[in-house]
């Protein structure tokens, strides 16, 4: 068994899909006005679902948790970070030096998490 999709409960799959379309740099592979599909890499895929049409239904909502995304320089974090706040998103933590490395948040328009970094080098 292995896991291969993250599904986040949204208010408006449609507004979500305009945010990990900047973030990810490319198109949802499905889209319905209740869902929405992304390919993360060749095996993961992210789904949008309409937090109104989940079932079983949800009182969870965005924020307990994050979507970590792995690049290899501090620089990458600072571009990261310079096209956020162009976009008008929110920076929940600046670039910053933590014990796994170095990293900065941003927010969907949910409050999902997440988190650029690039690792401490070991």
């Amino acid at each position: 068994m292995q896991p291969d999709c993250l599904i986040l409960y949204v208010h408006s799959p449609a507004e979500s899909v305009l945010f990990y379309r900047s973030l990810l740099g490319r198109e949802p592979v499905e889209q319905s006005p209740n869902f929405a599909m992304f390919m993360l890499n060749d095996k993961t895929m992210l789904g949008l679902w309409a937090a109104h049409d989940v079932q079983p239904a949800s009182g969870q909502r965005g924020g307990g948790a994050e979507i970590g995304i792995t690049v290899e320089t501090n620089d990458e974090v600072h571009a990261a970070v310079a096209s956020w706040k162009a976009a008008g998103w929110p920076v929940l933590q600046s670039p910053t030096a933590m014990d796994f490395g170095y990293t900065a948040v941003t927010a969907d328009p949910d409050g999902h998490r997440v988190r650029m970094f690039r690792p401490t080098q070991g």
